[in-house]
C-alpha cells in the first residue's frame, strides 16, 4: 500500500525518497542535523531565496530562524496557528540594511499561486525524535521544507480507526514537532480513507469521495482522496482557503473543509469571478442540516478575499440570535471581519 501511495505521488510530479537509512549531521541525506529536526532546511532555504529574490540573505535567515525555532511551550493547536499564519502572510523581519537603517521586510513562505515555483518531496519512513521517543512515519509530505502533509497507512484488513486511536494519537503526543506545521492528515486502510486536522476527533476525520464537481472518482478511496487533496493546485488551494481556526470552550480548534465544502465553494467563486456574465446570478449552495453552512460561508468569504480582486462585503442574514453569534465569530477568527464587532452585526 506504502509504495503504491509514493508512486501516486509520483505521477503528481512529487519528488519522493525512503528515508529509512537517512544520514543525519555531516553529509546528511537531507539536511538534518538530528531526528529531532522536522524542517528540511536546505529545501526551505534555497526556496525562500528563490521565492523572495530582492530580500537580502539576512532576512531570509531571520524567516528560516522564526519558521523553525521551538515552540514546545505552545498548546499543539496554538504552535499550529503561528505556523500557519506565517505560511499564508509570510515572515515579517527586521534587520540592519547595508547602510545601518532599520529595514523590515515580509518573506514569503509559499507561492500559493504558481505551484511549480514550489518543491514538492514525499519522504516515506521519516524517522522524528521527541523529548523521549524516537517515531517513524509512514509518509510525510513537505512543501518548501516545512511538513504539511501527514499520512498514515494500516493493513487493508485492519479497522481504519486504529490508525487514529493509536498511531495518530500517539505520535502527536511523542513527536508534537511535525505536528507544529501540518495541514491535515490522511488515514487509509486503502479501501478506506480519511482527512482530518490535527485537532479533530475520529468522528470528524471525514471521507473525501469526489476528485472533483463533476464526480470523478479514484480506483480506490485513498487513490481518490490523495488525487483530490495532494495534486499541487489542490493541494496549494486547500491549504491556503480552506483552513480556520475558531475558539471552542476555551480551546482552538482547526477546521478543514469537507469535500461537498470545497468543491461547493470553488463552483460559488468562479461564479463569482464570471458576475457579469451571469448578470449578478450566483446560483443556490444548497446544504442538508448540520452540513456547515456556516463553515461554507467563511471558507467562500475567505477565498473571495484572497483570489479575487475588489473591495468586497459579505452580507449574511441569519433567523436566530445564537446562529448570528456562532457566525460572527467563525468569520472572525478566520480573519474575514476586520471591524468590531457593533460595526459589522446589526441589531
Amino acid at each position: 500500500l506504502e509504495n503504491a501511495t509514493i508512486e501516486l505521488f509520483s505521477q503528481l510530479h512529487w519528488e519522493t525518497a525512503n528515508c529509512y537509512d537517512e544520514n543525519f549531521g555531516t553529509n546528511s541525506t537531507l539536511g538534518r542535523e538530528t531526528k529531532g529536526e522536522v524542517v528540511l532546511i536546505p529545501k526551505l532555504r534555497t526556496a525562500l531565496h528563490k521565492l523572495n529574490p530582492d530580500i537580502p540573505t539576512e532576512a531570509i535567515q531571520l524567516a528560516i530562524e522564526e519558521l523553525t525555532r521551538d515552540r514546545s511551550t505552545l498548546s499543539l493547536a496554538n504552535a499550529n496557528s503561528q505556523m500557519y499564519q506565517l505560511l499564508k502572510d509570510g515572515v515579517k523581519v527586521s534587520f540592519k540594511n547595508d547602510d545601518g537603517e532599520d529595514q523590515t521586510e515580509t518573506v514569503k513562505v509559499i507561492d500559493w499561486n504558481n505551484p511549480e515555483n514550489n518543491n514538492f518531496f514525499l519522504a516515506s519512513q521519516f524517522w522524528v525524535t521527541g523529548e523521549i521517543y524516537t517515531r517513524r512515519a509512514d509518509l510525510v509530505g513537505f512543501i518548501n521544507g516545512l511538513p504539511l502533509v501527514f499520512i498514515e497507512l494500516k493493513a487493508h484488513h485492519k479497522r481504519l480507526e486504529l490508525a487514529y486511536k493509536n498511531n495518530l494519537t500517539d505520535y502527536k503526543q511523542t513527536i508534537p514537532q511535525l505536528f507544529w506545521y501540518n495541514a491535515f492528515i490522511i488515514l487509509s486502510n486503502g479501501t478506506k480513507s480519511r482527512i482530518g486536522s490535527l485537532t479533530a476527533k475520529w468522528d470528524h476525520f471525514s471521507e473525501w469521495k469526489k476528485i472533483n464537481s463533476e464526480g470523478e472518482e479514484g480506483i480506490v478511496s485513498l487513490d481518490t482522496i490523495i488525487r483530490s487533496t495532494c495534486e499541487k493546485t489542490k493541494l496549494l488551494d486547500i491549504v491556503e482557503n480552506f483552513i480556520f481556526f475558531y475558539l471552542a470552550k476555551g480551546s482552538l480548534v482547526k477546521i478543514i473543509a469537507k469535500n461537498h465544502q470545497y468543491l461547493g465553494v470553488n463552483q460559488a467563486v468562479t461564479a463569482v469571478q464570471q458576475i457579469k456574465s451571469n448578470q449578478g446570478k450566483l446560483g443556490v449552495f444548497w446544504h442538508t442540516q448540520g452540513s456547515g453552512k456556516s463553515y461554507s460561508m467563511v471558507f467562500f468569504s475567505q477565498k473571495v478575499l484572497r483570489k479575487v480582486y475588489g473591495n468586497w462585503t459579505f452580507v449574511i442574514i441569519t433567523d436566530r440570535e445564537d446562529l448570528d453569534e456562532q457566525i460572527y465569530k467563525n468569520f472572525a477568527y478566520a480573519g474575514a471581519v476586520t471591524e468590531i464587532e457593533k460595526n459589522v452585526r446589526a441589531s
